[in-house]
């Protein structure tokens, strides 16, 4: 069973329905025991980063997170999802990320003839393999919308950028965490291969 959080944030069901197109049984719930019990776990999410941190604290999930994370469950952040792993966002100013992986969020600067929020279709480079990304070519074309963008501490773990305006770190990958800024389950079947290479770990040898 894959488990997507459920905090009350955008998009959560359209990756349900991309995970069903995969032939998997996606639950929504915010339930510890559900989401500790899944085979993998996806946080998902479109809105405001301080918002997003205080469902998540009001729902009691900012430790069942954690816990997911430390049991080396597979688990992917979306969007918000992959913002809200890191320690801070300069759209909520002094409102504290999970901090599951070092880095900061920060607005994407501004740039003649582009606007933001960065809505559309962007390429991807591939600074090192990643899992996510298994039988894609470079330069793949993924589906974003976002005004912020993740600075990574730790270059090491980024799988995949783009550039809009800066170079945006658009994916990562740390032991069994797993994040995109871009919206795999809106990408096509760039993305669905995307998100079924994120069902199969763990899998392979099986």
């Amino acid at each position: 069973m894959i488990a997507i959080i459920d905090y009350d944030a955008g998009n959560i069901k359209s990756v349900e329905k991309a995970i069903s197109a995969l032939g998997e049984k996606a639950v929504l719930t915010r339930k510890p025991e559900e989401i500790l019990a899944a085979e993998k776990v996806i946080l998902p999410g479109v809105g405001s980063f301080g918002d997003a941190m205080e469902k998540l604290h009001g729902y009691g999930l900012v430790e069942v997170i954690k816990k997911v994370v430390e049991n080396k469950t597979p688990f992917l952040g979306i969007c918000l999802g992959l913002q809200l792993l890191f320690e801070r966002s300069d759209e909520s100013d002094g409102v504290a990320g999970l901090g599951i992986l070092e880095g900061e969020i920060v607005r994407i600067p501004d740039a003649p003839e582009l606007k933001i929020p960065h809505i559309g279709w962007n390429s991807l480079k591939f600074p090192r393999e990643g899992r996510l990304f298994r039988g894609l070519p470079e330069d793949s074309y993924v589906y974003f919308v976002h005004s912020y963008y993740l600075k990574a501490a730790d270059e090491s773990i980024v799988t995949a950028t783009t550039d809009y305006s800066t170079l945006i770190h658009a994916s990562v990958e740390k032991d069994n965490v797993f994040a995109c800024q871009f919206h795999p389950e809106k990408s096509s079947d760039v993305g669905l291969t995307i998100l079924k290479n994120f069902l199969d770990i763990g899998r392979e040898d099986n």
